[in-house]
């Protein structure tokens, strides 16, 4: 599911910068190869059109972005000390019994 919205990120981003550099600006840009298209799109030309493509290309930018980053937070959340497991090698001794002396012991505490 990540590879796939990664994919889509990418696509986004390229068609997104399209968009923009096609929409006009003080310097026409990109837009002045559009001139022909002003009776596809009615009589403000493509400039309303782009800039509802632009907003709706935004606003999948955006939501594509937070559950990207949300679903791979999810998945990769784990550390590299969670995986790492211990194996025990070296058997544990037995307890070295303790030999008994002839020295009186203490009176027990309350």
């Amino acid at each position: 599911m990540v590879k796939i919205l990664f994919i889509l990120q990418i696509v986004l981003a390229i068609v997104l910068t399209i968009t923009i550099l096609l929409q006009k600006s003080s310097s026409i840009g990109l837009g002045a190869y559009s001139g022909s298209n002003e009776s596809l799109f009615g009589a403000k030309g493509p400039q309303g059109f782009l800039a509802k493509v632009t907003f709706f290309l935004i606003f999948v930018f955006v939501l594509n972005t937070i559950l990207l980053g949300y679903l791979y937070n999810k998945e990769y959340n784990k550390s590299v000390v969670d995986k790492v497991q211990i194996e025990q090698n070296l058997p544990v001794p037995p307890p070295v019994p303790q030999p008994k002396s002839n020295a009186p012991q203490a009176p027990a505490t309350k």
